[in-house]
């Protein structure tokens, strides 16, 4: 495996499955996997019919002067460029064909896109497109072993998959016996508890266990057992 740092010292790991593995600062691990050309393309053939259904729409309506005709040629080039990155900036990375897809935009360090990486690589889809029908984009896709275009190479981005929520375990779900802590904790320390099990569904399950190894000076024990512990604590707590 092949471990990098990068400006905002979060480690990216590349996996022998394809998958990638970036650890930030605070010991969060994210999964992520690059998406092939194939969605890619499909995501971008809905994205352009959905362009094109709203142009024809806009053409029927703006029929006639010329000035109508200047309003429909600005519309077009705002609607084809803007579409994107709003969709990209304000959607979580994706668009209606991404969305469709499962697809969506990341930097590549795995935080979300903003205005500048969302338009440098959208932008560059001019770039991308030469000679003909994407053929550099193409091109840069299957050289790159995380599927970048040209675009996301510059931008510093990458289209991954969006994983689905693993469901949480039957022992996660139902409500522990409360147990008393072997000693007293602080108010800190108690209120740290509470918001460990408030914030648990957002969190993922190895990344939970990993608490768990953490407390055990608390629990006397590790892993799930561990975490299943800290729950009776919390439990206790709230009596």
């Amino acid at each position: 495996m092949d471990t990098i740092a990068i400006h905002d010292r979060i480690s990216i790991t590349a996996l022998i499955d394809g998958r990638l593995s970036l650890t930030t600062p605070e010991g969060t691990r994210l999964l992520l996997t690059p998406a092939g050309p194939a969605p890619r393309a499909w995501a971008w053939a809905l994205d352009v019919s959905l362009w094109l259904a709203f142009m024809l729409a806009a053409t029927l309506l703006l029929r006639g002067p010329r000035m109508a005709q200047g309003v429909l040629a600005v519309l077009a080039f705002v609607s084809y460029w803007g579409y994107p990155v709003i969709c990209e900036v304000y959607f979580q990375g994706q668009t209606v064909g991404k969305r469709a897809l499962g697809l969506q935009v990341r930097r590549d360090n795995g935080l979300p896109v903003g205005w500048r990486e969302s338009a440098l690589r959208n932008l560059l889809l001019v770039a991308d497109f030469l000679p003909l029908a994407y053929a550099t984009g193409l091109a840069c896709m299957l050289y790159d072993r995380q599927f970048r275009r040209l675009g996301d190479i510059v931008a510093g981005t990458l289209v991954v998959y969006r994983d689905k929520p693993p469901a949480r375990p039957a022992a996660a779900e139902r409500d522990a016996a409360p147990l008393p802590p072997p000693f007293p904790l602080t108010s800190a320390q108690q209120r740290a508890l509470a918001d460990l099990f408030e914030r648990e569904q957002g969190l993922p399950q190895a990344r939970l266990e990993e608490l768990g190894d953490v407390a055990e000076p608390l629990t006397g024990t590790t892993g799930a057992a561990s975490l299943e512990r800290l729950r009776s604590y919390a439990a206790g707590l709230k009596q």
